[in-house]
């Protein structure tokens, strides 16, 4: 008993480890790219950091749909993009207030509601289909080349003799190759993380539903966990704010279309109230920030509590 507590407490903490690494470098990367290529960090947080981000959500989506469960695939989005509002930006909030600019990330917010509205009406005949899959798909596509075209409007006054001399062009790959390094690491440090955290969970002789409800949902936003909170502490709340906005939108739309148009997805066994707080949640950031544009660590222990909250319900109804 004791060498097995020793053992997953090393899972953790070398899991721990390779998050802060992993995020350090990503934003790192992320932040000094944006700034060489006359791309806003807003522009970067929404589409590499997010996409790289969700992919654990996406590995465990398509498996658990290769084994005949893709009604996980739900599950994980809706919990993972609560889990992303509720204690990944309030925590961010916590370390640092974060600054809320609505001319760049006001659409995004309206793009996060009005996507998780259309998924729930798709869902609410029983099923994702293939065909809602492909809606989804396309909605992703449309979603990478808005924000493309915004990346082009909201760009630096950089010159493009400027970004081809190679003393940039080498600097640009080593920031690419940052990025990539950290995405890497965040993964190493996200799968021993869980890990441990799974193995600890059964030595204490916690549910499989409670492991799978609050551990593994939590298991795959460790890299946005690690990657906002990292941001947020070295004051690159448009990173913080745009991983988090862009990780729930890539959730929904590119996920669950991604699963639902090879494996369907059954939504009967959805509860309302996890559905309905995912939608009030990504409402929520207007109200708490509309005032001074920022969220303050008032507003961010407000959702550590609803997250917290949310957890204790879980725990509860799987007794």
């Amino acid at each position: 008993m004791e060498n097995s507590v020793l053992f997953s407490s090393a899972f953790i903490i070398v899991g721990s480890l390779l998050l802060y690494f992993g995020a350090d470098a990503l934003v790192k990367g992320a932040s000094r790219l944006a700034i060489r290529l006359g791309i806003t960090p807003m522009i970067i947080g929404l589409t590499v950091v997010a996409f790289g981000t969700s992919a654990p959500e996406l590995v465990v989506s398509l498996s658990a749909g290769m084994r005949g469960k893709a009604d996980i695939a739900l599950g994980n989005v809706i919990g993972s993009n609560i889990c992303n509002i509720a204690l990944i930006l309030g925590l961010s909030a916590l370390i640092r207030p974060l600054d809320v600019n609505y001319k760049t990330a006001g659409k995004d917010i309206f793009i996060m509601v009005a996507v998780s509205v259309i998924t729930l009406l798709l869902a609410f005949d029983g099923e994702l289909t293939t065909i809602d899959g492909a809606i989804l798909l396309v909605g992703i596509i449309s979603y990478v080349m808005f924000n493309i075209h915004k990346s082009k409007k909201d760009s630096a006054d950089v010159s493009v003799d400027e970004l081809t001399e190679t003393k940039y062009m080498n600097k640009n790959i080593l920031h690419i190759l940052m990025v990539i390094a950290g995405l890497v690491i965040l993964m190493m440090g996200a799968n021993l993380f869980l890990e441990g955290a799974v193995r600890m969970a059964k030595m204490f002789n916690l549910s499989d539903a409670v492991i799978g409800l609050t551990i593994v949902a939590l298991g795959t936003s460790l890299p946005e966990l690690a990657t906002s909170a990292v941001a947020s502490y070295k004051k690159h709340s448009d990173i913080s704010l745009g991983n988090v906005l862009g990780s729930n939108i890539f959730n929904l739309l590119m996920i669950l279309g991604a699963t639902s148009i090879f494996f369907p997805i059954n939504s009967t066994g959805i509860k309302v109230v996890d559905v309905v707080l995912m939608i009030l949640l990504s409402v929520i950031i207007v109200p708490l920030s509309y005032r001074k544009n920022v969220i303050n660590r008032y507003s961010g222990a407000f959702l550590l509590l609803i997250y917290t909250s949310y957890m204790y319900y879980l725990f509860m109804i799987t007794k």
